[in-house]
């Protein structure tokens, strides 16, 4: 029986003990700045707070490239040598890294790609559900496996709210209008994972503490979470007093497993500071 090797990118943010916990491979994306190209995981989130102090720009991304994916994929295939690689990608909808994915997977064998059509929490969602289903039955066929994921992906809910609009409107995602509105208003955007797009989806006014509260809300109304998992999203900054009400919100709605998951550079170079979100996979 071959063994089955899953993988994603450094996009998913999963947390290194969880990483290794269950022997995932990550692919690092890439974080552009000052001309120099840096790995994400890398690079210290703070260190692209501090050079937008500095400079008041944001560094740039980009996605991993077919090389990078050659190497990896042959990186894995040379330590299991039978093995078969289930890849879940960054969704194709917001970068070309699934794309460039596609495009390297054509020189190997037993090779499969699943487009999460998420990122962040949410492509942790898909990855570590996969981990639960390989566990829960080693001997499980990788076909059979795969439909088991590819099933739950169009059921998997992303939805987070930046901690300022500063880096939105340095990127170039709002207008200096809206971002002189929202400033002055203190409104945040909801931003969520339509089919694998990122959209604004509401608009939530007050502090941080306020609109958390709300985003959990809102979001446990509209769409019926599995109580067996809940995610948590955050970037450098939040509040610790924002994360122990959230933990409490959650297990008042009969969450017991909760994971917290830190964004990391990638991420962080476009949501910014003190953000927070929420993931989790529909029954």
């Amino acid at each position: 029986m071959s063994k089955i090797i899953l993988s994603t990118e450094s996009g998913a943010d999963l947390p290194e003990d969880l990483v290794n916990k269950h022997s995932v491979k990550v692919v690092p994306m890439h974080v552009i700045m000052d001309d120099k190209d840096y790995l994400d995981g890398s690079l210290p989130v703070q260190d692209i707070y501090d050079y937008y102090e500095r400079t008041k720009k944001i560094p740039s991304t980009t996605a991993t490239n077919v090389y990078e994916y050659q190497t990896f994929f042959t990186k894995i295939k040379a330590e299991f040598p039978d093995c078969v690689i289930i890849h879940i990608g960054y969704t194709s909808k917001a970068s070309s890294s699934f794309q460039n994915a596609l495009i390297a997977a054509e020189d190997f064998d037993d090779l499969f790609l699943i487009d999460a059509l998420n990122v962040t929490g949410g492509l942790a969602a898909v990855v570590l559900h996969a981990v639960s289903l390989l566990k829960q039955d080693p001997t499980i066929k990788p076909e059979f496996l795969i439909k088991q994921i590819e099933k739950i992906v169009p059921k998997t809910r992303l939805a987070f709210v930046p901690g300022s609009l500063e880096f939105l409107k340095a990127g170039g995602r709002v207008s200096n209008m809206a971002y002189l509105g929202g400033a002055l208003f203190k409104i945040k955007p909801r931003i969520e994972l339509i089919e694998g797009k990122l959209i604004s989806t509401k608009k939530y006014r007050g502090q941080m503490n306020v609109v958390a509260e709300k985003l959990i809300e809102d979001f446990l109304k509209e769409y019926k979470i599995d109580r067996k998992q809940l995610y948590f999203q955050y970037s450098i900054g939040l509040d610790d007093h924002i994360k122990i009400r959230m933990n409490e919100i959650a297990k008042q709605q009969g969450f017991n497993n909760i994971t917290w998951i830190q964004a990391g550079a990638m991420i962080s170079t476009h949501a910014g500071p003190g953000g927070f979100g929420i993931a989790g996979i529909e029954e």
